[in-house]
């Protein structure tokens, strides 16, 4: 992955703002999949999510924590239909490199410290997200590469 890639993550827009519903996205790369994961977003905030708000105002009046839920809301529903709506896996970073690559491919320190985590259930797959979305969110933590990484493992190789 690029420098671009490696640094990118999930940043929404200042809370309680006009645009806090709204990822950041650059100019590069990972802007697809942001935008991609920004629809999702979008739908929570207007047609599930429970509040009093109606229509935009519904978008606009979101805080710090409005902001994780629908993130993680976005992210498992997702994850969920690209496991064909029976399974959702999802990748995190161990703190410590377990596997050693097989001769001939490279270390890049990231990709051997990823672990799996199924679901079966999407309720458990959205509380496990919710529970853990600052991988996703903060700097340096790859989240980017993260959901990419879960979205390929919930689709599966084969399919």
């Amino acid at each position: 992955f690029s420098c671009e890639w490696a640094a990118g993550h999930f940043r929404f827009r200042r809370p309680h703002s006009h645009l806090a519903y709204a990822l950041e996205a650059g100019k590069v790369g990972t802007r697809a999949v942001l935008m991609a994961v920004q629809a999702h977003i979008i739908t929570y905030l207007l047609f599930e999510r429970d509040t009093e708000y109606t229509h935009l105002e519904r978008l606009c009046r979101i805080g710090q924590r409005e902001q994780g839920q629908a993130l993680a809301m976005a992210l498992a529903e997702t994850l969920w239909a690209a496991g064909g709506g029976s399974r959702a896996i999802v990748c995190l970073i161990s703190t410590a490199g377990t596997v050693v690559p097989p001769g001939g491919c490279r270390a890049d320190t990231f990709t051997e410290r990823i672990r799996l985590f199924e679901f079966t259930e999407k309720r458990a797959a959205q509380e496990f997200i919710s529970d853990h979305i600052n991988c996703f969110k903060c700097e340096g933590g790859h989240g980017v590469i993260l959901f990419l990484y879960s979205l390929l493992f919930s689709r599966t190789l084969e399919r």
